[in-house]
């Protein structure tokens, strides 16, 4: 059943295996948004005179039936079937008869399919700020756990000045605050309503745009109904580049778990049931789940790109192009999800290495405090820099015995990490998006 095909006339099939791709398989996903639009929408014709309110409300009831079905894990899109816009519509005319053929009015595949993508993509980010704000409240529990816990700070991989593990987890956390800016960003984007736009130049009917935006929950709506169709792909990059933010985070997070258990460094280590072994080399314990991590966060990064080459030199109006963000966008959601969720195993499992910075190794590290000291005692720090800088090339170096005033340390330093301080700006960032 095509919902475009005319009588007597028929598709070749290779065209049509072609055509229809992988949609099925994520159309499935879809099926619950598809289901809700198409009730605001019969709801809507019903209020303007295009149905019944009879009509409407036998349509409404078989459509909750469908609906029930889905979330009972009960629908499929059957082989003869294209796509679920034409099974939720063939559902719906074998429960109530003719009635059923009515619902399509004054709506085209168009603004059904970015309907449904936006109402599922609205659903995904809201789960993937959960995810998020999870992982954020690891990090600050192990930063504030970790605080008192030395680390060596690196620049261009070489020895450079003292760090904690309670800053090392604290800087993530407050990364994931800017990741979520975007996410709140594509959530913004998305929440905006393209039912009624049909086709992409609206309709003849006296559709009730703000009706079906009230009843699905949208902010507001795609006003402009050219634009309304411009959105498809637009919205979906949005998210793309949310996930490849959260990606940048999660990955450099991922190399510095890599580097760390290495031997040579040794900082962190993971229980054994969390990392895997060497079929050959019985002393391993690989960091396996970080290295995939970082891999599929490599990917996700490289999610924008991919849209803005599918999505490139289209002039408006609809393009079937546009099928394709589905199968790019949709997994890589889940992804992301996945990876979210193993970091917080992982990290809640960690076991850090006490006292790292005695050894004699990281004495180098202390040199900017050797250059203050002078600098605090009246030397002018170019003069300084250089006396420490003479020492250090005569081998004689010893790191400075003073301790530093934690009362007089500035904010986001190792000894004032504005934990209290970060947690109140993730807490701004998740109240908008109610």
């Amino acid at each position: 059943m095509k919902l475009w095909q005319k009588a007597g006339t028929s598709t070749d099939q290779l065209v049509e295996n072609f055509t229809v791709g992988n949609d099925k398989i994520f159309d499935v996903l879809l099926a619950k948004y598809d289901i809700l639009g198409s009730i605001a929408h019969v709801n809507m014709l019903g209020e303007v005179g295009l149905m019944t309110k009879d009509e409407a409300q036998t349509a409404i009831k078989g459509l909750q039936e469908i609906l029930q079905a889905v979330e009972e894990g009960n629908f499929v899109i059957e082989d003869s079937i294209e796509d679920v816009h034409s099974q939720v519509e063939y559902l719906l005319v074998q429960k109530i008869g003719d009635i059923g053929k009515k619902i399509h009015s004054g709506r085209s595949r168009n603004d059904q399919v970015a309907v449904d993508i936006k109402l599922y993509l609205r659903d995904q980010i809201l789960e993937l700020k959960d995810h998020v704000e999870s992982l954020f409240k690891v990090l600050m529990h192990q930063s504030e756990k970790y605080k008192n816990h030395s680390l060596p700070g690196y620049t261009h991989l070489q020895l450079a000045m003292p760090s904690s593990f309670g800053l090392w987890f604290g800087a993530y956390a407050e990364a994931l605050i800017d990741d979520l800016e975007m996410v709140l960003a594509s959530y913004n984007i998305v929440n905006k309503n393209p039912l009624g736009s049909g086709a992409g130049y609206g309709s003849t009917f006296p559709l009730n745009r703000s009706m079906t935006t009230q009843e699905l929950g949208f902010k507001t709506m795609n006003y402009n109904a050219v634009y309304a169709q411009m959105t498809r792909g637009k919205a979906e990059k949005s998210v793309a580049t949310a996930l490849s933010y959260l990606g940048f985070t999660l990955g450099k997070m991922a190399m510095d778990c890599c580097l760390y258990m290495n031997q040579n460094f040794g900082f962190i280590t993971f229980p054994d049931h969390l990392t895997t072994g060497s079929s050959i080399m019985p002393h391993k314990k690989n960091p396996d789940v970080f290295e995939l991590i970082r891999g599929k966060c490599n990917r996700i990064q490289a999610l924008p790109n991919e849209f803005a080459l599918l999505m490139s030199n289209l002039p408006s109006g609809y393009h079937r192009e546009m099928q394709l963000t589905k199968e790019i966008l949709f997994p890589a959601i889940e992804e992301m999800k996945a990876c979210i969720t193993m970091s917080i195993l992982m990290l809640e499992n960690i076991k850090i290495k006490e006292n790292v910075l005695d050894d004699t190794k990281y004495k180098l590290l202390y040199t900017v405090d050797s250059v203050n000291e002078l600098v605090k005692d009246g030397v002018t720090f170019r003069d300084a820099y250089k006396i420490v800088g003479e020492i250090v090339n005569s081998g004689t170096y010893e790191r400075p015995t003073s301790k530093v005033d934690d009362k007089n340390a500035h904010e986001g330093s190792i000894y004032r990490l504005c934990n209290e301080e970060i947690v109140r700006e993730m807490e701004k960032i998740t109240q908008k998006f109610n």
